[in-house]
């Protein structure tokens, strides 16, 4: 697969650009109970996200091609099927090529919809 299926991209569901950290993201949120969330990510173009923390734990893993996660200096080289926890308050960036699909999961609120899509 090359991309994440269809019902994973319902337009209500879309992140709105505003709240993308890094350029030629799409994203898409699904919401905990608990106030956590789940986003699922496309990049479209080689990019890199500026440094930033959270308030909240971070889980993410790539399911297709690579990213390179930054924290304290360190290049953190991330391929399909790695995985990586990233504790709250821990200031990170990264690089990341085009076509790299990622999937996280935010122990609080990460992302805003944007306005939905009508066809």
């Amino acid at each position: 697969m090359d991309d994440f299926p269809d019902f994973m991209k319902h337009p209500a569901n879309r992140v709105a650009t505003s709240n993308q950290a890094t350029p030629g993201v799409e994203g898409y949120v699904f919401d905990g109970v608990d106030g956590s969330q789940m986003a699922f990510w496309t990049c479209r173009e080689t990019a890199a996200s500026a440094a930033h923390v959270h308030d909240y734990d971070e889980y993410m893993l790539v399911v297709q091609g690579r990213y390179t996660l930054i924290i304290d200096g360190a290049r953190i080289d991330l391929r399909a099927g790695q995985e990586y926890f990233i504790p709250r308050g821990v200031p990170h960036s990264g690089e990341v090529v085009a076509g790299t699909r990622t999937v996280h999961a935010f122990g609080g609120h990460r992302a805003d919809r944007g306005a939905p899509t009508h066809s």
